[in-house]
């Protein structure tokens, strides 16, 4: 084989490059964006000198470096190597930025966990620090520190106070007061919710005392100082002329000295929710409006009036007045001025002569009912003539004050019925429809009192929408009437009263009138729970002040009866029945409280026996035709517990 000539060379592809001159640097225009003039080399370094031909060889140009892959526009270049900063100049005053605002909030941060952890723990209950007159209730829920007040301030409230008044002391005890612990006053004037940081700081620094909130039962108040009145008053006397047989005695004034009742009130009040023990009390002087000299005069015309009988006359007849059944009706007693008057009572007088002046055929009479087997039976009105009472006790006044005239004339006039046959008789008295009886001991002084005013009021007819008044229709008991003075609760005490015993007649006529059905206006329980008396229907009065007044809020008249014996009284109600039956119902006792013991040494001290007070409701329901029709608002009787009283004399 032929050997093959040389092969030439490959045509260099860099050699239709023209070389760039040395000293300048290629100009590159119009690259992509993102392209650096980088991609071509360094564009400061110096072109290197060629190297020396070898075997007559041209120099290669240098070696280019690698390729780069093209950017695209989308793609993001990596950022390159961040350009060095300039370091900042050393200022040694100037403190470093950042760090006063960092230790700020850390101060509010921990100044917020410092309050927030408290409160939280505090909330919902009493703040820690807090006393009641010394007692700890910080800490306690609500219901937690109203018992532990409850328990321990009980005791402090069963310190009495002692009045001074009159020269005697009494005692009052917080019952009579009606005095009362108010809880929930109390607590809320202390913090038990989210506390604030006033608060929080108050109760982890120091304590917070708080004054107990106490109540007064003013009306209850009122009457034990009525029943203190009883025994510190000093009336004043007024002047007058009395007789005893035929003999005129003169009663001179004399100063009095009275307890002012709202004073009393308002100091022992007072001196309950002050925690005083002692107080004194002082008796405004009450003077009399008569005087020695003016009752000196009227003993002067009693010894003339007594000196010789009266004469009456009428029409050829006559009737004569003994000096004596003069005496009996006559006295001298204060007017408004103060001088002493002569009072004489003609009814009283005419009793035992009319009948020789007037026959009693001729006298009228008023239209009435008589029970005539268990049913009421009419006893129609009659017109009639008698002696004009007014007009004969003025005249006998007159004729007592001339030294000779003895003889006075009567005059009779026409003398009309209180009430007519057609006003009693059409106001539907036809059946019973209600009645109560109370039980009492024999031969006591306040026995003949009950007797006295269920005679007074026997025959009594309230008309329809009439108001009943208790006081106005038995009248004031007085010595006078025949009442005597017997043992009464007056205020919550056991005093001995003219009259005594009234009160029982008047719960006898409630619990009739109770369960007749008709409308009570007023009423005062008694203080203590009787226990022959029904539970929450008692009725106190005393004359005048405490009265006990119902309505007739039916279409038709209500005829009282009474009746009576040695130990018991009766009160009937005849009128038309309303109701099929009127029941009671009555709640179980509440607020139940014991009595307190002692021992006293008074003259004229009466015993009692314990017993408890309590708080009980009462409600009357009506039924007609087998369903109930209506029911009255509930009544709240609260009853005084009733000190057990041993008499250290002897008596009890």
């Amino acid at each position: 084989m032929r050997r093959a000539g040389p092969i030439d060379s490959p045509t260099d592809p860099f050699a239709s490059v023209p070389l760039p001159k040395r000293g300048k640097k290629p100009k590159v225009d119009g690259l992509p964006p993102g392209v650096s003039r980088d991609i071509f080399g360094p564009q400061d370094r110096p072109d290197p000198e060629p190297a020396p031909a070898s075997g007559g060889t041209a120099a290669l140009p240098p070696v280019a470096p690698p390729p780069q892959p093209w950017p695209m526009q989308d793609q993001a270049q990596p950022p390159g190597p961040p350009e060095p900063q300039p370091a900042p100049a050393y200022e040694p005053d100037t403190p470093r930025r950042g760090l006063l605002p960092t230790l700020l909030v850390v101060a509010v941060v921990l100044g917020l966990a410092a309050y927030l952890v408290p409160a939280v723990a505090m909330s919902g209950q009493v703040l820690p620090g807090t006393r009641v007159s010394g007692i700890d209730i910080g800490g306690l829920t609500i219901n937690q520190a109203a018992d532990r007040l409850r328990a321990q301030l009980a005791s402090r409230l069963e310190r009495p106070v002692t009045v001074n008044v009159g020269g005697r002391e009494e005692v009052i005890q917080p019952d009579e007061a009606g005095l009362e612990l108010d809880v929930v006053a109390t607590l809320g004037e202390a913090s038990s919710g989210f506390p604030g940081p006033g608060q929080v700081w108050q109760a982890l620094t120091g304590t917070t005392e708080l004054e107990p909130a106490l109540t007064v039962d003013s009306s209850q108040l009122t009457r034990s100082v009525e029943g203190l009145a009883e025994i510190v008053d000093r009336p004043p006397k007024e002047g007058r002329v009395a007789f005893v047989g035929l003999r005129p005695q003169a009663l001179m004034p004399q100063e009095g000295a009275l307890l002012d009742r709202q004073a009393a009130v308002e100091a022992i009040g007072a001196a309950f929710l002050r925690s005083h023990d002692n107080i004194s009390l002082s008796l405004a002087p009450a003077a009399p409006k008569s005087s020695e000299e003016t009752v000196r005069q009227a003993l002067a015309d009693a010894r003339r009036a007594v000196a010789a009988p009266l004469t009456l006359t009428h029409a050829g007849r006559s009737a004569t007045l003994t000096p004596a059944a003069v005496a009996a009706s006559l006295s001298y007693v204060s007017d408004a001025s103060g001088g002493l008057q002569p009072r004489f009572d003609a009814e009283k007088a005419l009793k035992s002569v009319e009948g020789g002046l007037v026959g009693a055929a001729n006298r009228p009479r008023d239209a009435t009912y008589q029970i005539v087997g268990d049913r009421p039976v009419l006893v129609p009105a009659r017109q009639g003539r008698g002696v004009d009472a007014d007009r004969l006790s003025r005249d006998v006044v007159e004729a007592l004050g001339s030294p000779s005239a003895r003889t006075v004339p009567v005059t009779l006039a026409a003398a009309r019925p209180r009430r007519t046959t057609g006003e009693v008789s059409g106001l539907g008295i036809k059946e019973k429809v209600a009645e109560f009886t109370t039980a009492f001991a024999c031969c006591q002084p306040r026995a003949g009192n009950i007797r006295r005013m269920a005679q007074a009021l026997d025959g009594h007819l309230v008309l329809p929408k009439q108001t009943f008044s208790f006081n106005t229709a038995v009248g004031e008991p007085t010595a006078e009437a025949g009442y005597v003075e017997a043992p009464q609760v007056v205020g919550g005490r056991l005093v001995n009263v003219v009259g005594g015993g009234g009160s029982q007649f008047a719960t006898t006529l409630y619990n009739a009138v109770f369960a007749g059905g008709y409308e009570g206006v007023e009423h005062t329980p008694m203080d203590y729970h009787t226990p022959h008396y029904p539970i929450g229907r008692d009725a106190a009065v005393l004359f005048p002040g405490r009265d006990y007044k119902w309505l007739n809020d039916s279409e038709h008249g209500v005829l009282i009866k009474t009746t009576s014996t040695d130990t018991s009284v009766s009160v009937t109600l005849w009128s038309t029945r309303r109701y099929d039956k009127v029941e009671t119902v009555v709640s179980d006792r509440r607020e139940v409280r014991s009595f307190r013991r002692e021992v006293s040494k008074e003259a004229g001290c009466l015993p009692t026996e314990g017993q408890a007070g309590f708080t009980v409701d009462v409600t009357r329901v009506f039924f007609k035709g087998g369903e109930e029709v209506k029911r009255d608002e509930r009544q709240v009787t609260k009853y005084r517990p009733q000190a057990q009283v041993t008499c250290a004399n002897g008596q009890g």
